[in-house]
């Protein structure tokens, strides 16, 4: 049975190939089509999909997709309705849109596969499964559970923000739904826009800036009070109630009423490019504080009513590594799977497993593997042929190694000599992690190494911090944490023996001297509350990388790196050998390994393309 799931129209638009349950290929659109968040309709995903096994269209039993689009509909309606006279505006303009396109979907996806297959998108079956039954399923089928409960929470699908849901064996039912316009996800989205980041994009940011907050700071418990009182009432089970009065989301085109948060705050909203201060770092920390809460309380809740040891997470919240550090943490569950596509993109995965084991009602069968996610490595992979066309068309100068024993002890030496690597190898991820196949590499060690990637190869904001690749089994020699994380979807302390003392005054310190303040024998992957965000790496799953860190490890005694994503600002992670060779050239990276190939900078004939990436990928 041949399955293809779709999500798309709103963002992180994917599509995912699942045969006889076994999930065979999954890819954003935006790795395609250079636009990143792209909601159009995954043309190139999908053909990427079903060329990735063979098929034609025809071949398939069904196209899913990933919510009901007339549920979400009539939610705008009601909405509207419950807000007037609110909202005409915003009512004027999406209304029109819907009618035309979202309202009539059925007939849209039809079309959009027309164009790409022609008259064998006539006959194709269509399925709709709700936004959050695709979520659990994304989590819970691919997970190592033969019974779990599942935690999704979103900003929002048709009309659940977030749900709890038990899965065992093939069946998945929901046991409770939190309902828009209340919604985690959106209260953190609100903290996002507040603090002068891109919504449904720089989500992550704030998390990343929380720990600079000061936890001993009279604001943040002040600023944590103003939340609870005045923003989002927070009952026992974890259901949330948020008082319309301070947001805009549900009828208007801002996520906030911004004049009401500033007195609420007693400062300005953050514009994207102005200097962060110390009120911008403290609130993060308070927002963060309240959603880890929130999460822990809904997962307490999840556990109540479906009895289970495990759990399983998806929705945009679960990409939130800290809150699911806490959650570990917190000994709720005995084992929690995170689905590394956690966020829309995952939900065409989800849609197409619902439709097989819910609608086509298939037997599910644990495979004994860590997971189903083969790594996450489940988009395209390249040939030796598509590497040399590229250098034919950059006259690009290379190294080529027949032995990759050979190509790992030489990158792990340039590593530790203190460069900057960009590593291409096998399929590309699923998600938003780089997790070895698509990654720029560094060494830990290297106190200079965070500077030098944010402000030299990714041009971001300098204080976005960096994880740590670690060989799994070696993971508490360096982290106080000993299980999995293939993902890099966990925070977990640096292990205290690796830590530096730092001086009284450390949480007084202006935000750029605590940045570079050296606080361990990993000061590029430690962050400044001693936390990292680890990814274990295993030879079952990525032997390449795997073999790459040992190499290092033999070298200079250390069984882990930095990995961050292969792209600059704003950019989607490179997809292709020629996205990689563009970007290897477009910034200050040192050396460039693309399966065989290894590129020095020094060597490349000099790069002629004069456009101002800068102006193409803005910063988000």
């Amino acid at each position: 049975m041949k399955i293809l799931g779709i999500s798309a129209f709103y963002h992180d638009s994917a599509a995912a190939l699942v045969v006889d349950g076994q999930i065979i290929a999954a890819a954003q659109e935006e790795r395609f089509t250079r636009r990143k968040h792209d909601p159009a309709f995954p043309a190139q995903a999908v053909q990427y999909c079903l060329n990735y096994n063979g098929l034609d269209l025809k071949d398939l039993d069904a196209v899913v997709f990933y919510d009901k689009p007339l549920l979400k509909f009539e939610r705008l309606l009601e909405t509207y309705y419950a807000f007037a006279p609110q909202g005409v505006r915003s009512f004027i303009t999406s209304i029109p849109v819907w009618i035309k396109e979202k309202m009539f979907l059925k007939r849209l996806l039809r079309e959009e596969l027309e164009k790409i297959y022609g008259d064998e998108a006539a006959g194709i079956k269509l399925l709709f499964p709700e936004h959050h039954l695709s979520h659990a399923a994304s989590a819970f089928y691919p997970s190592p559970f033969e019974e779990a409960a599942i935690l999704t929470i979103d900003g929002v699908g048709e009309w659940a923000t977030a749900s709890i849901c038990k899965g065992s064996g093939k069946e998945l039912s929901i046991l409770k739904e939190l309902r828009f316009p209340h919604s985690l996800g959106l209260l953190y989205s609100a903290f996002t826009y507040f603090l002068g980041f891109k919504v449904n994009s720089g989500e992550y940011k704030l998390m990343g800036l929380a720990p600079y907050g000061n936890p001993a700071s009279a604001d943040v418990e002040r600023y944590v009070d103003i939340i609870k009182n005045e923003l989002v009432s927070i009952k026992e089970d974890g259901s949330i109630w948020l008082n319309q009065d301070y947001f805009n989301y549900a009828t208007g085109l801002r996520m906030v009423h911004e004049a009401k948060w500033e007195a609420l705050f007693g400062f300005p909203q953050r514009r994207p490019e102005d200097e962060l201060q110390e009120q911008h770092c403290n609130l993060g920390l308070a927002i963060q504080r309240v959603t880890e809460d929130i999460v822990i309380r809904m997962a307490q809740e999840a556990k109540r009513l479906s009895g289970s040891r495990y759990l399983c997470l998806a929705g945009g919240v679960a990409l939130n590594c800290v809150a699911n550090g806490k959650l570990q943490e917190s000994g709720v569950f005995d084992d929690i799977f995170i689905q590394p596509a956690a966020g829309d993109a995952g939900g065409a995965l989800g849609a197409a497993l619902a439709a097989y084991y819910i609608y086509f009602k298939q037997e599910r069968k644990l495979s004994g593997r860590q997971d189903e996610m083969t790594g996450s490595y489940l988009g395209p992979d390249f040939s030796d042929q598509d590497v040399e066309l590229v250098v034919r068309r950059y006259k690009g100068v290379y190294t080529y190694f027949n032995d990759i024993h050979e190509l790992c002890t030489e990158t792990a030496r340039l590593l530790a000599e203190g460069n900057v690597v960009g590593w291409v190898q096998g399929r590309m991820e699923f998600g938003p992690r780089a997790l070895g196949g698509r990654s720029i590499l560094g060494d830990p060690r290297n106190a200079e190494m965070q500077k030098k990637l944010n402000l030299k190869i990714k041009y971001r904001e300098s204080f976005r911090p960096f994880a740590p690749s670690v060989l799994a089994e070696d993971c508490d020699q360096y982290f106080n944490y000993r299980g999995i994380s293939p993902y890099m979807l966990l925070v977990h302390p640096v292990a205290t023996s690796r830590h530096k003392d730092l001086p009284a005054d450390y949480h007084q310190l202006p935000l750029r001297d605590k940045l570079y303040y050296l606080r361990s024998d990993l000061p590029s992957i430690t962050h400044i509350d001693f936390s990292a965000r680890i990814q274990t790496v295993h030879k079952e799953t990525n032997p390449r990388y795997y073999e790459l860190i040992q190499s290092f490890k033999k070298l200079t005694g250390y069984g882990v790196i930095v990995n961050t994503s292969f792209n600059v600002r704003g950019e989607p992670i490179v997809c292709t050998p020629e996205d990689a060779y563009r970007c290897f050239m477009r910034t200050e990276m040192d050396y460039l390994v693309v399966g065989n190939y290894l590129f020095a900078k020094t060597a490349q004939p000099d790069w002629q393309e004069k456009d101002n990436w800068k102006e193409e990928f803005v910063l988000d």
